[in-house]
């Protein structure tokens, strides 16, 4: 019962710290907006959406064609009094110009007649551009330097302004509902002006004087700056958006002035040349022109797609929220299962961010997954550490005993290990030190131990040097298996590179004896390839890993008949590798247990050409 409180303690104190850390990392990249570009990218692809546009809004471009049959610009104010003058007599709502006419013109019949279009038609709307310092006190409300104001005389409702602020990516996301003015009080933007034409008068855009705007009845939400995040409706010089006109065809009378009947028409710079151009995210390589942004703007308001980001206070609450859960779920469901929680934490977000972009709501993104992904990997991090510190403990016991391929191989069962083994085609290799028992008689018992020892130890790294399977010593001798666990196509010609490391390995063993004591051991090795069963024999209380059958058998045979330094294999395994080595054949001899005598080889060593091949 103590041992599981602590468990459990452990548990909510790790949760703490993990949770913490998350939270404060991925909530100070999302106060300091580090990951601004790729935010804005991917909440783009929620909040942007092509969609059909309201006919009503119609925009005439001062395009190539008109600046070729009107000359450069700029133009006489004369055209635009009389394009303006066309449009209003057409029966339009309400036509705007997207040009600052802030000084007179030299010519006095010029500004005459846009001053008379201004007096006469109350539904014209002229442009006021706001100079803003380079750098804000960050206070909040948008400071100004100056307002470029029409010369001529203009009613307060016939005003807009035109500014809007590109984000630090240079796209334009927000518009801007109204600025401040110090003798006219608020004058609003471009879009809400010309919106407020074509909604209807319960809908219409209005500010209450504590400064919250409305869209009829349902608030805007717009920040310290009146600016609202809006969602653009088609792509720059989309054919299937908006209708654009061109301002020669319309001033020529090409165009019919009925046609801008009920209509708000916006007349602004449609060429490249005339550098009225600006990125949104419909585009990343297309730029969009000025008026086109207005008139998407317009369709926003219209269709009452807006939205605001979250507050930073209720974004950190969320990304604490996510890591906190994030881990305490992964670190409950394990695997496969802590995999789904992490991928269905990652679709319920995304999901929530576009049901809360329907209601003007916009979700901190990236910084939220970031903190999910981070507990996820932190949480598998931790379960795989923790399990490789058990499994290491449980090997570095066990491969004392066993060879490190048969741990692995039982390790990497999820299963209970069970009685029985599977066939398999394996090459047995038996090692045997001749002459141990006269060596044993003229040393102390523990020489005995070190010698034998460095023999095995000798042994044990050939077998393991080429993949082999330590099966297990017997007395003074080893007993090995190539090609399981491990299956590998080779494992007789392993087996016996295996040998002839040991045989090389074994001189300099043997020069040190010989000068310590005057007497020399040597390996006597026999191997042999084929079939045997290969698997955990014994009972279920004791198991033991290795090879049965007739293979096994003949192998012992073949150590036991080998001379002190000889490698005898049988003829199954020269057949596998006889292309490798160089082969004696020692004819046929007589084993034990078996009714037939059998065809022995001694291996001598490599051929020459495979160790050129080598080297």
């Amino acid at each position: 019962m103590e041992s599981v409180k602590r468990l459990f303690s452990y548990f909510w104190v790790k949760l703490l710290l993990v949770g913490s850390v998350i939270t404060l990392l991925a909530g100070y990249a999302y106060q300091l907006s580090t990951f601004y570009v790729v935010e804005n990218n991917l909440t783009d692809r929620v909040v942007q959406s092509e969609r059909e546009v309201d006919n009503r809004i119609i925009m005439i471009g001062i395009d190539e064609k008109s600046l070729t049959a009107l000359g450069k610009w700029p133009w006489p104010r004369a055209y635009h009094a009389e394009i303006m003058r066309k449009v209003a007599e057409g029966g339009a709502k309400a036509v705007w110009l997207d040009a600052i006419l802030s000084e007179p013109s030299h010519d006095q019949d010029d500004n005459a007649a846009i001053a008379e279009v201004a007096a006469k038609y109350p539904n014209v709307v002229f442009s006021t551009n706001y100079e803003f310092p380079r750098v804000q006190s960050g206070k909040g409300k948008l400071e100004y330097d100056r307002v470029n104001m029409p010369f001529f005389p203009v009613r307060p409702e016939q005003l807009a302004h035109v500014n809007v602020l590109p984000d630090r990516d240079n796209k334009i996301r927000t518009g801007i509902l109204s600025l401040p003015h110090k003798e006219l009080g608020m004058i609003p933007s471009v879009g809400v002006r010309l919106a407020n034409y074509l909604l209807p008068e319960k809908e219409k855009i209005r500010q209450e004087k504590d400064g919250t705007w409305y869209r009829g009845s349902e608030k805007i939400p717009v920040n310290d700056r009146q600016e609202v995040y809006f969602s653009f409706a088609q792509r720059p010089g989309s054919e299937t958006g908006f209708d654009v006109l061109s301002y020669e065809d319309v001033i020529s009378g090409t165009v019919p002035p009925e046609t801008f009947k009920n209509a708000v028409v916006l007349i602004g710079p449609y060429a490249t040349g005339m550098q009225d151009q600006y990125f949104t995210p419909m585009s990343k390589s297309l730029s969009m022109y000025g008026v086109e942004i207005h008139a998407n703007f317009i369709q926003s308001l219209l269709d009452n797609k807006l939205y605001s980001p979250l507050s930073k206070t209720v974004g950190w609450i969320l990304i604490a929220c996510m890591a906190f859960g994030t881990y305490a779920l992964t670190n409950r469901f394990k695997g496969i299962r802590g995999l789904f929680v992490f991928i269905g934490l990652f679709v319920l977000y995304t999901l929530a961010l576009i049901i809360t972009f329907s209601y003007g709501i916009l979700l901190p993104y990236v910084y939220v997954l970031l903190a999910i992904i981070a507990a996820y990997v932190y949480s598998v991090v931790d379960q795989y550490l923790t399990e490789r510190q058990q499994r290491n403990r449980v090997t570095s016991l066990f491969v004392r005993y066993v060879s490190k391929s048969i741990v692995d191989d039982i390790l990497s069962k999820k299963e209970e290990v069970q009685l029985g083994g599977v066939r398999r085609d394996v090459t047995l290799i038996f090692v045997d030190i001749r002459g141990f028992t006269p060596l044993s008689e003229k040393l102390e018992p523990e020489q005995v131990v070190e010698v034998l020892n460095e023999y095995l130890d000798l042994c044990t790294r050939a077998i393991f040097k080429f993949n082999g399977t330590l099966d297990k010593f017997i007395g003074d001798g080893v007993m090995g298996i190539f090609g399981a666990p491990i299956q590998t196509d080779n494992h007789a010609e392993l087996a016996i590179r295996a040998a002839l490391e040991m045989r090389k390995g074994s001189a300099e063993l043997t020069e040190r004896l010989r000068q310590q004591i005057g007497h020399t051991v040597q390996f006597g090795i026999g191997i042999n390839s084929g079939d045997a069963v290969i698997g955990n024999i014994g009972s279920k209380s004791r198991l033991d890993y290795t090879a049965i059958g007739d293979t096994v058998n003949l192998a012992a045979r073949l150590e036991s008949n080998a001379k002190p330094g000889k490698i005898l294999i049988s003829e199954n395994t020269k057949a596998r590798v006889e292309s490798y080595f160089i082969i004696e054949e020692m004819g046929e001899m007589k084993v034990k247990g078996k009714e037939h005598s059998v065809m022995v080889y001694e291996v001598i060593g490599e051929k020459l050409e495979d160790k050129q091949k080598e080297a």
